[in-house]
């Protein structure tokens, strides 16, 4: 099997090369495992949009309680009841173990997005955890990368497609920032002019 000789693979380069934590910074985070490499979920996860990503990356900090850049059994256990969801503590492990590639038992950032990786690739069950916290959690994740390209013409255009629709996005989030700073400036500026009324 494929899958398992990856895991265990896995599994032996984290005990001989130790394992490198991981912070949950924004843009980039150390992988487990790696010591110097450095994940970044807007190239690795590229079927999601970034107001995607900084979506899943909100909803992981709300219940990342201990703010130690991870998801426990504990953390995840209050997540799915505040979601509505409940689970059994047996089913809360098989939820971390389906999506846990460093064995630590607990889910990083990166883990965590592949649970949203494999709920829009339909690889859950209906009825696992995993799937009921992609439903539940209200963050669209249609696919809309590479993947269902027929030949490589296709998936060379929707590659270029991401790439153009990433700098759209960058560029309409700057465009907001300065938008809501010449409104700040406005607001300042009749707040300074109304002052000035009030004072003569």
């Amino acid at each position: 099997d494929g899958e398992l000789s990856a895991k265990l693979q896995r599994r032996s380069e984290l005990s001989q090369g130790g394992a490198g934590g991981g912070g949950g910074g924004e843009a980039a985070q150390l992988s487990p495992g790696s010591g110097h490499k450095v994940f970044s979920p807007y190239t690795e996860f590229r079927e999601f949009s970034r107001r995607q990503i900084k979506d899943m990356e909100q909803l992981f900090r709300q219940y990342d309680a201990g703010k130690d850049g991870f998801i426990d059994l504990m953390e995840l256990k209050r997540m799915m009841e505040k979601l509505g969801a409940p689970q059994t503590h047996l089913g809360l492990k098989n939820m971390i173990k389906e999506v846990d590639e460093d064995f630590d038992g607990k889910l990083s950032f990166r883990e965590f997005l592949l649970i949203f990786r494999k709920a829009a690739a339909g690889e859950l069950e209906e009825d696992s955890g995993l799937h009921a916290l992609a439903r539940l959690s209200e963050i669209d994740v249609s696919t809309e990368g590479v993947k269902g390209a027929k030949s490589f013409f296709e998936a060379k255009v929707q590659a270029i497609n991401v790439t153009s629709r990433f700098e759209e996005e960058i560029k309409a989030e700057q465009e907001e920032k300065k938008r809501q700073a010449e409104e700040m400036k406005q607001r300042k500026a009749a707040f300074k002019e109304l002052q000035s009324a009030f004072k003569q």
